[in-house]
């Protein structure tokens, strides 16, 4: 008897195996195929370009249980996640998948013969909706499987004017592939509310849709017309979380063994005795997608998927700090997950390490504004007017206190309030403009080329070659000729000038023709074309005859700098863990620039741990392979492949010993010695998430060097020391500068101090209090508190306000002993005076400091000061 959700799991792929189905493991959540969506958020979507044809695989079935989340974008289930019985942001969805193999008949009964005689639900429990005119399906639900018409529901399209616009016809666009489907629903009875689909109560919770089957049947045109596919396919989809509830006797997903077990952990962890708490299951299902997706590669971050990825771990903390939790809790439930899921996705248990560091370090961050956070949301509702959060205090939770939108929500609802979405937006857009107006982005050249040749890249393995310009563009566009010292660009129908790609420049070099050259600065992909840019040193002719030449020299810089980057890679993998990937690159002659994941700087010893490791494969002299090969090849052979990276079915495999293995269409040195040498110059954070080495290799690293070494002998001459005894030597003036710093501090709080005596004599009485106000000179602003304290001692009772200006800057301080606080604010009377030399400030009653930019005004607003203090002893 199948029970728990791991058996389900396994049953569902073994029963399609028997059917002649392909096993295919789950894809990345990111998807590698798609770039308009955010997250994967179905099986089919790892099989898009199957569909579409645009891609072909050695089977023509296929079954999968794909990871998926639904928490950003057009599909974003997070606020109701934890409130309702079925809502999650991450859940796994089991399909079965028929590449114009099978159709309708074997669709149905497969899913049938599954869900009947394989996990054994009754047939009267079951009920199925189709499409309004598909006579087909219906014909096999009634006639093959036997189920009465009143257990097949036709559902139509929602309004007359739209047709096909219905909830059982799915469509991947507005054109391209579409067909009917039938879904598949529970009836888990009548103690329950709900209509059958399509009745006025559907949308209650006694009929469960299980099961969607997608006859992909029709490719849909621009002008609406429906043209049947020459080979019809399918595409299924069946919640695995849904069924194990039905499984398992319980309505709500959460009550399920995978959330069970984390809820019972995550309520022990946090000394939580009601094991119905929402939050517990808003933790539950937040650590499941958080590990998963640091899993696939995102990093929380201020953007895109990293950005969502710090929403929900945000909102998870939050929960937890309903449950008053005393310490950082959400990455200890990471071995609650492994212990759930690892079998089936073991990738959990290699970087379980990585994923609670990650999580650990966030919460950390967020842990540290969180209750100043909830502190003003506090005081926003309890002055609040009406039912609604304005978005300016929606924004400024987000902005100063890092609380997302939908926290703020989430929040709110809890005690019956909303928030204003489109004033947050309106607010957020005003932040990008800001951004933004200090950024200039001028028009991009290549976008202003367009170019249907198509040339043939021959720089793998020559330097020059013979080639035909095939077409010609200056200034004005296309163009028959460009004239001598004039700026066009050239395109051949064979080159060696490698186009800018993958991080690595384009080459320049010279093109020659019969009566002179043309000079390419820079070489560029437009579209299959390769655009040579630069300045024609004698008239070039369309279909002119020439042989281009690479400047082999800058060459061999940039392919040294571009090998290494595959050596740094593979190190800082090696050293840091296997959650780094590339994130970008630029590898020009002179140095190379890497960006990867990582959560936290790397460390002076890490990196270098990392540069040893490269120099020491550059000596091993590894030998550069490369192969053409297919994609899943190359992904089986280890290659590292780039997440959201489009690539063709057959890629180009760079090989770099056993060491090293990537996806690259780039051009590389011949053996790994020909680097010489790396050295790593910088190490930097660039966004959350994100970090970036420069290094640089060969000759400009030995040049490297070589500066380092000048600048430590001139360092040596200055300090009056040699090189090897530099060190020692600069520490001794580093400490002895110390110590004179220290005796100089002292000696100026000495002189503040006798200062300080001689300007008690100058206190004038008030009212009977004693009040100093003073103008100093050559003082520091940081100098005026210990002169203030000394002071006040001195007074015993009475108030002091003192001014002073340096470099154009005003410093000013106030102060009134306890006895006084009553009659006069520090702060007031320090502000007083502030507002008339250009500036503001306050502070506590009995010490308050200033500042401002107008010292020319400091003698007028010190003497505003004796007639308001004359009002306020009074």
């Amino acid at each position: 008897m199948i029970k728990t959700s791991a058996e389900l799991r396994q049953a569902f792929l073994d029963f399609f195996a028997t059917k002649q189905h392909q096993i295919v493991s789950s894809s990345s959540l990111v998807p590698g195929n798609d770039a308009t969506l955010l997250f994967t958020n179905a099986g089919m979507v790892q099989f898009k370009d199957v569909f579409l044809g645009a891609d072909k695989r050695s089977y023509t079935r296929a079954t999968s249980s794909q990871r998926c989340v639904r928490a950003g974008g057009k599909h974003n289930d997070l606020e109701n996640v934890g409130y309702t019985a079925r809502h999650h942001t991450f859940f796994e969805m089991l399909g079965n998948f028929s590449f114009g193999d099978y159709f309708k008949e074997e669709a149905i009964d497969y899913a049938w013969t599954f869900l009947t005689q394989v996990l054994g639900l009754p047939k009267e429990k079951l009920l199925v909706t189709i499409y309004e005119t598909d006579d087909e399906a219906y014909d096999l639900w009634a006639n093959k499987i036997g189920l009465p018409a009143e257990k097949i529901i036709r559902i139509g399209d929602k309004s007359s004017a739209k047709k096909y616009e219905s909830d059982n016809f799915w469509s991947m666009g507005d054109t391209g592939p579409c067909g009917p489907c039938s879904e598949i629903f529970y009836d888990h009875g009548e103690h329950i509310f709900g209509g059958p689909p399509g009745s006025p109560d559907e949308d209650g919770d006694r009929f469960i849709e299980i099961w969607n089957i997608v006859f992909m049947q029709f490719n849909r045109q621009a002008d609406g017309a429906m043209n049947p596919l020459p080979k019809p396919s399918v595409d299924t989809g069946m919640g695995l979380e849904r069924i194990a509830a039905i499984l398992q006797g319980v309505h709500s997903n959460y009550e399920i063994d995978i959330f069970q077990n984390l809820i019972k952990d995550t309520a022990q962890l946090l000394n939580c005795t009601d094991l119905e708490h929402k939050s517990l299951r808003v933790i539950a299902d937040h650590i499941r997608s958080c590990s998963f997706l640091i899993v696939d590669g995102v990093m929380p971050s201020n953007e895109g998927r990293g950005y969502v990825l710090r929403r929900i771990i945000r909102r998870a903390i939050r929960h937890g700090h309903k449950l008053e939790a005393k310490s950082h809790f959400f990455h200890q439930l990471v071995a609650s997950l492994v212990k759930q899921m690892g079998v089936a996705y073991p990738e959990l248990v290699s970087q379980q390490p990585i994923i609670e560091k990650i999580l650990r370090i966030e919460e950390e961050q967020f842990s540290r504004t969180l209750d100043r956070g909830m502190a003003l949301l506090e005081e926003i509702l309890s002055q609040l007017k009406g039912d609604t959060i304005s978005g300016d205090d929606v924004f400024k939770l987000y902005d100063t206190y890092g609380f997302p939108a939908d926290l703020t929500a989430d929040i709110a609802r809890e005690r019956d309030f909303k928030i204003d979405h489109d004033g947050f937006d309106i607010a957020m857009q005003q932040q990008r403009e800001r951004a933004q107006q200090a950024s200039q982005f001028g028009t991009d050249y290549n976008e202003q080329l367009k170019s249907d040749k198509v040339s043939s890249f021959k720089g793998y393995t020559n330097s020059e070659f013979s080639a035909t310009v095939i077409e010609l563009f200056n200034n004005e566009g296309s163009t028959s000729q460009l004239a001598d010292g004039e700026q066009g660009v050239v395109v051949l129908d064979h080159t060696p000038f490698y186009a800018e790609s993958g991080g690595q420049v384009g080459d320049s070099g010279i093109i020659v023709t019969k009566d002179g050259t043309f000079e390419v600065k820079d070489t560029v992909k437009v579209g299959h074309a390769f655009a040579h840019k630069g300045v024609a040193r004698t008239n070039i002719q369309l279909n002119a005859r020439v042989n281009a030449c690479i400047d082999v020299e800058r060459r061999q810089a940039i392919i040294k700098n571009h090998t290494a980057t595959h050596l740094l890679h593979a190190a800082l993998r090696t050293v840091l863990g296997d959650h780094v990937t590339q994130k970008g690159s630029l590898v020009d002659n002179e140095k190379l620039r890497f960006d990867f994941s990582h959560f936290e700087g790397v460390t002076s010893d890490e990196l270098k741990q990392v540069e040893r490791m490269v120099n020491h494969e550059i000596r091993r002299n590894h030998k550069r392979d490369t192969e053409l090969m297919q994609i899943d090849a190359a992904k089986a052979k280890g290659a590292m492949a780039l997440f959201g990276e489009k690539y063709d079915d057959e890629v180009r495999v760079v090989t770099l010993g056993d060491f090293s293995t990537e996806l690259c269409g780039g051009v590389h040195v011949n053996s790994t010695g020909e680097i010489g040498l790396l050295k790593i110059t910088s190490e930097s954070g660039i966004a959350a998430g994100i970090r970036r080495i420069e290094a640089v290799t060969g000759e400009a690293a030995l040049n490297y060097i070589d500066n380092q070494e000048k600048s430590l002998a001139s360092i040596a001459h200055y300090v009056k020391s040699d090189v090897g005894s530099v060190i020692d030597k600069v520490e001794q003036l580093v400490n002895r500068n110390k110590q004179l710093e220290r005796e100089f501090t002292q000696l100026k709080q000495q002189l503040a101090a006798q200062a300080g005596a001689d300007l008690v004599s100058q206190a004038i009485e008030i009212n009977g209090v004693k009040c100093l106000i003073a103008e100093l000179d050559n003082v520091l602003s940081k100098d005026l508190r210990s002169m203030l304290d000394e002071l006040k001692v001195k007074l015993n009772s009475g108030i002091v306000i003192l001014a002073t200006a340096n470099e154009g800057k005003v410093g000013l301080i106030a102060g009134v002993t306890k006895d006084l606080v009553g009659s006069v604010k520090a702060g007031e009377l320090v502000n007083l005076v502030a507002q008339q030399v250009g500036g503001k400030g306050g502070g506590r009653p009995d010490m308050a400091q200033a500042g401002g930019n107008q010292p020319e005004n400091i003698k007028s607003a010190l003497a505003s000061v004796s007639p308001w203090l004359t009002e306020k002893l009074t």
